[in-house]
């Protein structure tokens, strides 16, 4: 189903990880290597951190200090109220790739993925763990084989959902009081998962690549398909329930606005760093939802 779109910021690398805090829209821009928000149509943006490593999964602590992924360096960092920058939590020791997406629940329990290989210079492709990082800075390995765990969200019974962008599948865990997690479970599933080596032979087997998304009060999905160029909102054993196509590349999304209803999206040509790096054809576009 077609939908007006509104360009809300223009001129940036490559946006991901939108979030809607404190009625504003917050979102990291990798290759400039900063966060920004701004109102929600676009008007007094602001840059809220500069992330040398950049910057990719955000959250906040139930104090309201911000989290926020440095992808490269693979570490958490937390913002103090003077705006200062520190270490969170040192993740290198636990991923084998790039830390990308977040998402920190109301305890101030981080959930955090990784690339799992070097996506960008066409590794092998291999699984990666899911970390949780708790308030006081300790790491946790959650799951582990998941294949290259993405966005995520968190149900209104508690249970957390994974992107599995090169699973063809979004999984579901329940989450125990002390934050660990149950066994994986599917909650949609697109294709068989890939058994490929390649990136060639593994994105050859993808029906849709689930990357950032968020959750509706249904507790449905918005999902942005990374190989697909479109939005698909997604429901627990109905699969794909509508699509809203792109004539450009869309790779996160994520609910907000005065009312709840604006639809934030990520978009760029591609994911390709190398061409993103020395471009600036990131867009952050809002659709309005019925």
């Amino acid at each position: 189903m077609a939908r007006e779109t509104t360009v809300v910021l223009d001129g940036y690398t490559y946006f991901e990880c939108p979030r809607w805090h404190d009625d504003r829209i917050w979102v990291s821009d990798f290759y400039s290597h900063q966060v920004v928000s701004a109102r929600e149509d676009g008007t007094d943006v602001r840059v809220e951190a500069e992330v040398p490593g950049q910057p990719s999964g955000l959250g906040w602590l139930p104090d309201g200090r911000l989290l926020v992924v440095s992808m490269r360096d693979r570490k958490v960092l937390r913002r103090e109220p003077d705006g200062q920058l520190v270490v969170h939590a040192d993740l290198s020791k636990y991923v084998s790739g790039n830390v990308n997406d977040m998402i920190v629940n109301a305890q101030g329990r981080a959930y955090v993925g990784n690339f799992g290989f070097d996506l960008m210079n066409l590794a092998a492709v291999e699984t990666a763990d899911l970390l949780r990082v708790d308030p006081d800075g300790s790491v946790h390995v959650v799951a582990r084989d998941l294949h290259f765990p993405n966005g995520m969200a968190l149900t209104s019974g508690g249970e957390l959902l994974v992107d599995e962008t090169l699973g063809n599948r979004i999984s579901v865990f329940s989450v125990a009081d002390d934050g660990s997690l149950g066994e994986r479970r599917d909650w949609a599933t697109f294709g068989v998962v890939p058994d490929g080596s390649t990136m060639e032979s593994t994105i050859s087997q993808m029906v849709i690549a689930p990357d950032g998304c968020c959750i509706d009060a249904d507790d449905s999905m918005w999902v942005a398909d990374a190989i697909g160029s479109r939005i698909l909102h997604v429901a627990q054993g109905s699969g794909v329930i509508d699509e809203i196509p792109f004539e450009t590349g869309v790779f996160a999304c994520g609910l907000g606005g005065a009312d709840g209803r604006t639809l934030f999206v990520c978009a760029a040509p591609d994911f390709n760093e190398h061409a993103r790096k020395v471009a600036t054809e990131g867009k952050l576009l809002s659709i309005r939802l019925e």
